[in-house]
């Protein structure tokens, strides 16, 4: 909240949790900063590497309001996402700090960055993957991810930042015919590293991919995920070449229940497009 800005909702957003819950525990972090007499000093180095998942998992959560906002009337915020970049870029220019995971999550946020120029038009509307123009992607940010991936390739341990950074760099691959079947190995593994609702519907997104929309249901309907604007949003898109009637009541149902106004734009234009062909 400090660092970022972020308001309550934005951060109940970022943690998939309520704003109540969140109220709670700022209020629970003030009153032990309060009885701890906290004050800003110098860390030894024990210090700073016990800090230092806190501090990455905040600049994760920084950019990733920046790239995808769901509580902002822009869903790309590219001042957030150049200011996560910059502070991670300050972690690996410090002895103390350029750690695997510092250079893994720098890598994600390069190759992420390539294509933000590509995922608006000139009107502001957002762009699917599938549908951006690839010359417009930062050719210089790509190759910056690869340095800094190579650079989080030291030592043993494979944290979701290395997984994820994994992932974006096969989507900055298009020629490749078996981007797909790497990402889907990706997504197996972080998802038992480190299960989340968002992570689960990205790995049946990338199981369609390679098993097609039908499996792709019936693999979302083991989740058990029965609501929310991104399931429906993903099950419209899977049954957009299935059954057109199903694909416009997941879409409606995910315009119902999405809190983005540009989200819910790209949604209702789905939606059209399914409707009048």
């Amino acid at each position: 909240q400090i660092l970022c800005g972020f308001s309550v909702e934005e951060i109940a957003d970022a943690f998939l949790s309520k704003p109540e819950t969140i109220k709670k525990r700022l209020h629970r972090a003030r009153v032990k900063l309060r009885n701890d007499s906290f004050q800003i000093r110098e860390l030894n180095n024990a210090e700073i590497a016990s800090r230092s998942e806190a501090v990455l998992k905040t600049l994760y959560l920084l950019f990733n309001e920046g790239y995808f906002s769901k509580t902002n009337d822009r869903q790309i915020r590219k001042d957030l996402c150049a200011e996560a970049v910059r502070l991670n870029l300050m972690l690996t220019e410090n002895t103390l700090t350029n750690t695997p995971q510092a250079n893994a999550l720098l890598a994600l946020m390069c190759y992420q960055s390539s294509r933000l120029e590509a995922r608006v038009d000139h009107e502001g509307k957002v762009i699917l993957f599938d549908e951006q123009d690839k010359t417009l992607w930062d050719q210089s940010l790509i190759e910056k991810g690869h340095y800094y991936l190579v650079n989080a390739c030291t030592g043993n341990e494979v944290s979701g930042y290395h997984l994820e950074a994994g992932i974006a760099y096969w989507h900055t691959t298009p020629a490749d015919k078996n981007k797909w079947q790497h990402i889907l190995q990706l997504y197996n593994q972080l998802i038992l590293a480190e299960y989340s609702h968002v992570t689960a519907l990205n790995r049946v997104f990338a199981f369609a991919r390679v098993y097609g929309p039908e499996e792709g249901i019936r693999e979302a309907a083991k989740l058990t995920l029965a609501d929310g604007s991104d399931y429906h949003a993903l099950l419209g898109y899977l049954y957009a070449g299935v059954d057109t009637s199903k694909a416009i009541t997941h879409y409606r149902q995910a315009i119902k229940q999405s809190k983005s106004e540009a989200e819910k734009q790209a949604l209702v234009r789905e939606t059209e497009r399914l409707s009048f062909g």
